[in-house]
């Protein structure tokens, strides 16, 4: 099979609260908005080499309305479409998205919205203050400390991590680079894939509720670990608390720092974490008492990090539905859920 994909290039996400959301993209995150077009604003990265990599859409509770990755040519798209109606999906194609125009968009198995795409406008500041003295950035450096040079990856949430893994590696070509199975139990918790020589560019979480398409977070990237620090030290003191970290993961080695935007919704932030150029890689498989979460072992990972979005049973829900097993395993400090 043709190398399908070639990476994450959006994330489109819903917000009640649109203005809200993006104020604190741009304020806190340091995120520069580009155009709104029918009530959704788009948002990139100073680092983005393309016109946008987050869309904040209007909508009742925080969600993916789509993730979307770009394919490695003209030909790789009508490859991956035709691909995926073979494996019984229909899914649509949409000729006017935003500064991308044709794309493929299809619902996958487990409810989660994906977009395939191959054009694209390109985003290169040459000219006035935003311009860079590196030819090769697309855009000067954020000047809000911390702000992250580019979007990294999505986590989703879903019934059957493996049979996920299974499904995006034998239908679009994601590697499957490795596993978390629970210590006490033989139940597959967490997954990472990617689409090219980062550890991932999906992850999927295992969800215990029966709603499906849900998103447990997406990541941004910043060049250093010291930048991370930066962020966290600069979004605490103005009053948006740290869910989990600074810490390291064992499964993809990142520095990470999770944290909510106005909407509830988790944002990560990483940095650093290997490169595997491996074409034939074997997944390992992880026990989260080798830290595939937090590789330091020397802290609870929190509960609130099983929360996925939207809620389990609807915008009052209390229960997100997380099994008995997952939630013993948590409470142990050294037998954590690994997320990437």
């Amino acid at each position: 099979m043709i190398k399908l994909l070639s990476h994450l290039s959006y994330v489109a996400i819903t917000s009640p609260d649109v203005e809200a959301s993006v104020e604190f993209y741009k304020n806190q995150v340091g995120l520069i908005e580009v155009d709104r077009v029918d009530g959704a604003v788009y948002l990139r990265c100073w680092g983005d080499y393309y016109a946008y990599s987050v869309v904040v859409i209007p909508g009742d509770e925080p969600s993916l309305a789509t993730a979307a990755w770009r394919t490695t040519s003209a030909e790789a798209l009508e490859e991956a479409a035709k691909r995926v109606q073979a494996a019984g999906i229909e899914g649509e194609w949409l000729d006017d998205v935003p500064h991308i125009g044709r794309a493929f968009r299809f619902t996958g198995p487990w409810g989660h919205s994906l977009t395939l795409h191959w054009d694209v406008t390109r985003h290169h500041d040459t000219e006035g203050e935003a311009a860079s003295s590196y030819p090769d950035r697309p855009s000067r450096r954020s000047k809000v400390a911390g702000a992250p040079r580019q979007l990294d990856h999505v986590t989703i949430a879903c019934s059957d991590v493996d049979a996920f893994a299974a499904w995006y590696n034998e239908v679009l070509g994601f590697r499957i680079m490795a596993r978390t199975v629970l210590d006490e139990a033989p139940i597959s918790v967490f997954s990472v894939l990617t689409t090219n020589e980062k550890s991932h560019d999906l992850g999927v979480v295992l969800d215990g509720s029966s709603r499906a398409g849900r998103i447990n977070h997406y990541a941004f990237w910043v060049d250093t670990r010291e930048e991370l620090l930066i962020a966290a030290d600069i979004l605490g003191e103005n009053g948006y608390p740290i869910e989990y970290g600074p810490s390291i993961h064992g499964i993809g080695e990142q520095n990470f720092l999770y944290y909510r935007e106005p909407s509830s919704l988790r944002i990560e932030l990483n940095t650093g974490g290997y490169r595997n150029y491996v074409p034939d890689w074997t997944p390992n498989t992880w026990k989260p008492s080798q830290g595939s979460n937090n590789m330091y072992r020397n802290s609870v990972m929190p509960m609130s990090m099983t929360e996925s979005f939207p809620p389990a049973d609807g915008p009052s829900a209390t229960e997100e539905g997380v099994p008995e097993e997952i939630k013993e395993a948590l409470l142990n400090p050294y037998a954590q859920q690994g997320q990437g």
